[in-house]
């Protein structure tokens, strides 16, 4: 189980600036074992840094982050790597000179067969064929980078998988392909939690728990049929589009198809 506690988290103006902007504000919350949680809301409400902050890629100004019990808010990347705490960046980074399948081994820890580095690229829409040999370097389009480091969220299996925009830059057959194996992970209930930041509805409607992030602060959190009219859409099962009240978001904010 994940906790924050009082988190927050100031960041210079500019660098080099004293003056600093407040971007998590006094924020609580609680990601239980085996949950699926997407984080959403305007554009610079937070999501992208609370999701560092987790990782250990920034670091609280107050606060605790508690992740099973145990207080890390000090902890490296690496340390919170090896308790089972795995972060996909919205823009992955490329590695000239490494092979796909190298990428998928040191992931998972060992040596892994043709089957399973198969499995794990068909799950995010790709061919191992084409794929497994290719270098993750600039010859790669960022829809391809990203779909082979969610691969490699895959490959590891961390007990709290973050996965900032995923869907970003996927093209809709492979998206397709990426919300079913979201869906699989989740219902296989082995303990294991996944937290998505997302505007994408159909990732949305995918969720036990949905958290609207407003200016660094939680200001909305609940099941889909009780947070979906808040942004605009509908609930699970209802057909059309639920825009009969004013939503809490700005209008180009809101994540809805309608």
């Amino acid at each position: 189980m994940l906790e924050l506690k009082n988190l927050v988290f100031d960041a210079p103006v500019e660098e080099g600036s004293r003056e600093t902007k407040r971007i998590i504000d006094n924020l609580s919350l609680v990601i239980p074992d085996d949950s699926f949680t997407v984080i959403t809301g305007p554009n610079g409400g937070g999501k992208s840094t609370l999701a560092k902050l987790i990782m250990g890629i920034e670091h609280p100004t107050s606060g605790q982050i508690l992740f099973d019990g145990q207080e890390i808010s000090e902890l490296t990347i690496a340390e919170r790597a090896k308790m089972g705490i795995g972060y996909g960046f919205q823009q992955p980074a490329r590695f000239k000179g490494m092979k796909v399948k190298k990428l998928l081994e040191i992931a998972a820890g060992e040596r892994l067969p043709m089957l399973a580095c198969n499995q794990y690229l068909a799950k995010v829409g790709l061919c191992s064929a084409d794929y497994l040999t290719r270098e993750v370097d600039k010859n790669l389009s960022g829809g391809e980078v990203k779909r082979i480091e969610i691969a490699t969220m895959l490959a590891r299996d961390p007990k709290l998988a973050i996965y900032d925009e995923p869907e970003a830059g996927i093209d809709l057959w492979s998206f397709d392909r990426l919300t079913e194996t979201f869906r699989q992970i989740h219902d296989a209930g082995n303990g294991h939690s996944i937290v998505i930041i997302s505007h994408q509805e159909r990732i949305i409607r995918l969720a036990d728990t949905i958290v609207l992030l407003q200016n660094g602060r939680v200001t909305g959190q609940g099941t889909p049929d009780e947070i979906m009219p808040d942004l605009g859409l509908a609930r699970k099962g209802v057909n059309g589009c639920a825009l009969t009240e004013p939503t809490r978001l700005h209008l180009t904010q809101i994540p809805t198809t309608c």
